[in-house]
């Protein structure tokens, strides 16, 4: 499985509010400037998060985004939800017509768990885990004995 364009950019954006904390917005131009992803791209990207309810808006001069939960709530696999739909490995487990042998398919369990088993890993993977990992490699969560 390849993660789209779409889902590693609004990672990245998401990860980008997590980092900054919720105690203020942060402008949209920042997020992109910060995460190298295209301003009117990225601005597509904020409002399906908006619309699916994982981050809010606010306007005027010292307005931008920040998630509307904690970091240990939003999990990866309801942001790429957000942005691209279910998580799902091949057609033929969404559509009985997929394929001619959607009812027979010897891989079909197969499939199944790959497609489970993926699920499993992005709904079990928060943005403070994401946070809690970059601390670890970057030295930032070691204690000095």
């Amino acid at each position: 499985m390849k993660l789209s364009t779409r889902a590693r950019y609004g990672i990245h954006a998401m990860y980008d509010l997590a980092l900054s904390g919720s105690d203020k917005p942060q402008p949209l131009k920042s997020i992109a400037e910060r995460q190298n992803i295209p301003e009117a791209y990225l601005e597509q990207l904020m409002a399906a998060l908006r619309k699916e309810g994982l981050v809010i808006s606010s306007r005027g001069a010292q307005g931008g985004y920040t998630l509307s939960d904690l970091p240990e709530n939003i999990t990866i696999g309801g942001i790429m939800r957000a942005l691209e739909g279910e998580i799902c490995v091949t057609d033929c487990l969404k559509f009985e017509d997929a394929c001619k042998m959607a009812g027979a398919c010897p891989t079909r369990l197969v499939v199944q768990k790959v497609s489970n088993g993926v699920n499993a890993i992005v709904d079990g993977i928060t943005l403070q885990d994401m946070i809690d990992d970059y601390e670890m490699r970057s030295g930032k969560g070691e204690t000095n004995q």
